[in-house]
Order: C-alpha cells, then structure tokens, then sequence
C-alpha cells in the first residue's frame, strides 16, 4: 500500500483570489434553506456560466443512456487521441438536488485532454423528487451501461475511473462500491473531490464548527441537502448513502482525495482518506490551503483550479 498525504499542520490565511470572490459573491441560493429545490435550482443555473474560452477536445456528445427509471442525458467527451481510450465517469456536485452535465464542463474538458481520457458526465434523478437511492443506482447503470457499450463510442472498457465532486464525490465512491459488491465492472481508480461522506449533525466534524459560514458553503446548506435526499431516517444508516457508515472498504480502488482548508466537507474527505488507506487502499490526499468548497469545478478562474486539475490528470495519467 502506498499512502500519499498533503496538509497543512496549522490555519492559512485565505488565498487572496479567494477572499476576493468572496466578497464579489452573495450567499450562494442553497443557504437559503427556506426556497424550495426548484427555486435553488433556477438561482444556481441563472450563474452558472461557463468560461468562453473552453478547452478543445474532439468531441462531445449527449448520450441516452437507459436507466432505472427512463432515459439518462451522459455528455460524453472525447480526446484526440488515436484508438480506444481510458473512461473517467464523472458525477457533477450540487447535493443531489441541483446541477447538470453544463456544471463541470471546464475541468472535463481540461482533464479529457491532458489525459488523453474519455469523459463521461452523468445527469442523475435529482431529490428531492427522486430520493436517495436513485441518484447512486442512475449512476451505477451508466457505469455498467458504458461497461458493455463503451466500445461503440472509442471507449476502451477495461479501463474505467470514476469520480465527481462534493455530492458527486459520495456517488463515486458509492458507485465503487457497488461494483465491489455487485460484481460489476473493475474500476482501477477513484477521485474524490471535496467528498460527502458523513453526516453533518451526527459525525462531530471539526470543520463544521471551523468553517460554518463565511467561506461560500455553509453548514446550513448541507443540513438543507440532508433534509432532501434521504428517503428516510434509516437511510443514513446505510453506507450507499453515508459511506462513512461501511465496515469495510477493502477491495475499493485507488483513491485520490482532494480537499479545501475552509471548506465544512475537509474533515470527512481526510476521515475517509485516512479510513481507506487503513482498508488498504492506495490513497493521495491533498488539502489545498487557503481554498473552499468549489475551487475545483465551480470557481474555475481561482488559479488553484487548474493546478487541481493538472493533479486529477497525474493522478489518471499514472493509473492508466
């Protein structure tokens, strides 16, 4: 087992970038706990723009891919690069309640370029419309979905990742481990960006107390996502919802771990890190100092962006 850390050993001031946005940025539209999820919504795709100047890759392409409950949208990107390639299957943030494929287009460019892998972003049911288990068994039939068919679309099949951030970082994992129990496709590796992987009230988090508000996510939002996707209590009993919750995490697949300083999701993203390398999983955790919660796939002109995404390729780049 080779076990990887970087973390700071004491607070760091706030990147200036960082601290500059903030003070351009209102509340994001989830802290208001008291708007419904269609209002959340519709606030947080009114600003999300992407970037004008996108990175060229050789295709993308919206997919319908059948899953449990109807067809599910998959935007496929596609490097240039010659014959089959690797797949990095991506699950998009937002609490599962919010986002969409546009929410990450940036960094699946980036990473489907420098890589030289295929990308694939998965639109999952959304709670609370469509509560806990759908998102992680949409996202589960994508990847087995893309197992069988991947070939049809440059897809070398036999080399799958899978990753995502903050929501999206929980449905990658899960998604690992349901292959793991399942018997499903092998995945050689995991990215886990800003990962949901404990419980806000019951896991007595540092970084829930540390970073609470001010810093772009509060620990309200995250108490108002909880209150969305279960379906009920019990469910956060379940390691497919809380992957904390699990007795067992051997046989997972490498696993890099990304995490913010100021960020309420620092302590269980380290815990979970700490937790796999234990299992016996491969496992790189990096704390980048002085960022929060979005510096990966939100606020992509904050310049650690895309020194976070140049880790995501290395780290891609060496597994495959």
């Amino acid at each position: 087992m080779t076990t990887h850390r970087t973390r700071s050993t004491g607070p760091t001031p706030l990147d200036p970038a960082v601290a500059e946005l903030l003070a351009a940025t209102p509340a994001p539209p989830a802290g208001a706990t008291a708007r419904t999820p269609a209002e959340i919504r519709a606030a947080f795709a009114a600003v999300l723009v992407p970037p004008a100047d996108l990175p060229e890759v050789r295709s993308v392409t919206d997919l319908a891919v059948p899953g449990p409950a109807g067809e599910l949208r998959v935007r496929l990107y596609l490097p240039e690069v010659e014959g089959p390639v690797p797949l990095f299957v991506w699950m998009h943030g937002g609490g599962w309640t919010l986002g969409g494929v546009e929410e990450n287009e940036l960094p699946n460019r980036r990473v489907c370029r420098d890589a030289g892998v295929a990308v694939a972003s998965v639109e999952y049911r959304l709670a609370p419309e469509n509560p806990f288990p759908a998102a992680p068994e949409d996202c589960y039939a994508v990847l087995t979905w893309l197992a069988r068919n991947g070939h049809r679309h440059g897809v070398d099949a036999s080399r799958i990742a899978v990753g995502g951030e903050s929501a999206g970082g929980n449905l990658a994992t899960v998604v690992a481990m349901l292959s793991r129990d399942r018997g499903g496709p092998r995945i050689a590796a995991q990215v886990l960006v800003c990962p949901v992987t404990a419980h806000p009230a019951d896991d007595g988090l540092t970084s829930y107390a540390e970073c609470a508000q001010g810093y772009g996510m509060t620990a309200d939002s995250m108490r108002f996502f909880f209150g969305q996707y279960p379906s009920s209590p019990r469910d956060l009993d379940d390691p497919y919802l809380l992957p904390s919750r699990s007795k067992d995490l051997t046989g997972l697949p490498p696993a890099l771990v990304l995490t913010a300083e100021y960020d309420v999701l620092r302590s269980e993203g380290e815990q979970y890190a700490d937790r796999l390398a234990r299992a016996g999983v491969p496992t790189e955790y990096k704390q980048y100092d002085g960022q929060i919660h979005g510096f990966y796939g939100l606020y992509t002109d904050l310049p650690i962006s895309p020194v976070s995404h140049a880790a995501v390729v290395e780290f891609l780049t060496g597994v495959f």
